[in-house]
């Protein structure tokens, strides 16, 4: 009796994997030449490869001319498919943080340029800001998209900050690379965004990244209201909340409370 067949690796498609581990384990972007060499790759059949993948927007080329991952393969890494888990272990933190701020509390993660509402806890107040799950807004102009950003790696920061096509949509509205590279640099060492009326006037958002064991963002939480009552003043002490909530949450996620 003849065992189960074993089907033999199908040659591009393996050294395409190859190529993408390599990338995704790598801490910076690498050269044609690194690719071919750790890969063991033929150098001409590495650069179709390439070529191919950074068409299809899999892959993409810091200002060095290295690659790293692209928008497409980042956004299926973004931990969408642990959305369910993720909300569950962040909702009593959440309920915590609307208590205590009574503003709307968000839950967000990265998708492709844009980050999406997966959780949304609307304030109690007449005068509020409505947020709803499904929700997209686009990263640079959001401090969730900022909180996230500013605690990705540094090549996939600098991939995302590339692909953007930046547009006015208040006075306030961030609309250069420079300027938000600054921003992402203050927010990694303040640890919380500020989304100081660049969306909508009158409306002010303070979030913070929730990170992973590496310090890697993989979603972000906030608070939103308006300037009225979300102050310049009380900037800082919010940031420290919802900062104190995004920790809080990251260990949940990291060591998920055992069963009772």
């Amino acid at each position: 009796m003849r065992g189960p067949r074993k089907s033999k690796p199908v040659g591009v498609l393996t050294k395409t994997l190859h190529i993408i581990d390599l990338l995704q384990d790598s801490h910076s972007s690498l050269s044609l030449q690194e690719i071919s060499s750790q890969a063991g790759i033929n150098k001409s059949t590495a650069c179709r490869l390439l070529a191919h993948l950074e068409g299809e927007k899999y892959l993409g080329r810091d200002d060095k001319g290295g690659y790293c991952l692209g928008p497409k393969l980042l956004r299926l890494g973004s931990d969408y498919n642990v959305q369910a888990p993720l909300r569950e272990r962040a909702r009593e933190a959440l309920w915590e943080l609307w208590r205590v701020t009574q503003e709307t509390v968000n839950l967000a993660v990265l998708d492709g340029l844009e980050v999406v509402y997966i959780d949304c806890l609307e304030s109690p107040h007449d005068f509020r800001l409505v947020s709803n799950v499904g929700m997209r807004a686009v990263l640079y102009r959001t401090a969730l998209g900022k909180a996230i950003v500013a605690f990705l790696p540094p090549e996939q920061r600098e991939l995302l900050v590339k692909s953007l096509r930046f547009q006015a949509f208040t006075p306030h509205t961030l609309t250069s690379p420079e300027q938000l590279n600054r921003e992402l640099n203050a927010i990694h060492k303040s640890a919380y965004a500020v989304d100081n009326e660049e969306s909508m006037l009158g409306v002010r958002c303070i979030a913070a990244p929730i990170v992973d064991k590496k310090g890697i963002a993989v979603a972000a939480i906030s608070i939103s209201g308006p300037t009225s009552r979300i102050t310049t003043q009380k900037t800082a002490s919010l940031g420290n909340v919802v900062k104190a909530t995004a920790r809080e949450i990251a260990l949940r996620i990291v060591s998920p409370p055992t069963p009772a």
